[in-house]
């Protein structure tokens, strides 16, 4: 299997475009699947410059329905019509940070090529996809801010919008979440329900990012209660983007090995069967 970071908000590679959003091609013996699609044509971009052919895409999971990880959607589509593309149905609701709106472009809804769902789906053997996350365990405070319109009102975002991609390689099993808008430990928690176990490997941002990277005590309180809780597992997990660098380097004193950062165009170190 082959996971390359084709979009994160650093470099990593020369000559790849860095941006606020993330995408991931990975490449497995029966699918070419790009998970997210950053927020703009930089997807496509970094994928020529690394030699990716996104025209032999056949899957494209958006994990979430925020601008940052769906805007290179319909870049994408204009090289590739064949791809399916899988997101939740409430992912096209109306979604805002304050008063801006961050939700994805209606347009992606008009391709012939969309499944819409509404539950957890099994594609193959390879493939599961799962949403249905309610638990609220050291639940990101970054989340404050964000919205969805409702009835015509804008209330606080439950992110109901949020799917996770589980991808089977051999006996490892892969967890890729977008934002982990729902906390990663209720997701894991989800997981555990579907699988009886934990991930081999997770690839996700955290959203714990603030801007002036000021955090407050409960702020901090939920960063390394959620490190310390994530290094008792026999996961090694991958993550950039939303984390944050301040919040990074906070969880990465407390799990060392188990954590390592995501760079555009850097290949992710993938195991054995």
């Amino acid at each position: 299997m082959n996971i390359i970071t084709l979009v994160e908000n650093t470099c990593g590679a020369e000559g790849c475009i860095a941006e606020h959003g993330l995408s991931l091609y990975i490449e497995t013996e029966n699918h070419r699947i790009l998970a997210d699609a950053g927020q703009s044509d930089a997807v496509v971009k970094n994928a020529n410059k690394l030699g990716i052919d996104l025209s032999l895409v056949d899957t494209i999971v958006l994990s979430h329905g925020h601008y940052d990880h769906s805007g290179g959607i319909l870049p994408v589509m204009k090289l590739n019509h064949t791809a399916r593309i899988y997101m939740r149905k409430t992912a096209a609701e109306m979604h805002c940070n304050g008063d801006r709106y961050i939700g994805i472009d209606t347009d992606i809804l008009k391709l012939p090529n969309v499944s819409l769902i509404d539950g957890d789906m099994k594609i193959d053997d390879e493939l599961f996809l799962f949403g249905g996350i309610t638990g609220r365990r050291c639940y990101p405070q970054s989340n404050r801010k964000l919205l969805k319109v409702c009835g015509g009102e804008k209330v606080p975002d439950d992110f109901s919008h949020e799917q996770c991609l589980v991808v089977t390689y051999g006996r490892e099993k892969w967890l890729i979440s977008g934002c982990a808008h729902n906390g990663i430990l209720n997701i894991l928690d989800r997981y555990n329900e579907l699988f009886s176990g934990y991930p081999d490997y997770v690839i996700t941002g955290f959203h714990m990012m603030k801007k002036d990277g000021e955090y407050n005590a409960e702020e901090i309180s939920v960063i390394t209660e959620t490190a310390h809780e994530l290094s008792k597992l026999d996961t090694v997990f991958y993550s950039g983007h939303c984390t944050g660098e301040a919040a990074f380097d906070i969880m990465k004193e407390i799990m060392g090995e188990k954590l390592i950062a995501l760079h555009s165009g850097e290949t992710v170190r993938c195991g054995g069967m």
